[in-house]
């Protein structure tokens, strides 16, 4: 495990914990809680990135790579 020190906005702060607390919140929440959002954002961040290079595909060309991917992927399963 690794330590952050991190400077939130007191709002922030407020917001987070009322929403922990009033959610049930015990002692590791903050921590899960915040773990949970970075990776959500970084999924949504590489989406769209990923989106955005593949803009000039048309839908039948995305939806070919798509089903050449699960073709593949179905006969490189371990």
């Amino acid at each position: 495990m690794t330590r952050w020190s991190l400077v939130i906005p007191d709002e922030t702060n407020l917001s987070v914990r009322r929403y922990l607390a009033h959610t049930g919140g015990k002692k590791g929440d903050l921590s899960k809680f915040v773990d949970q959002a970075v990776r959500a954002e970084i999924l949504r961040r590489s989406v769209c990135d990923i989106q955005e290079q593949n803009s000039d595909l048309s839908p039948e060309k995305a939806q070919a790579l798509a089903d050449e991917a699960v073709v593949w992927a179905r006969a490189n399963r371990s």
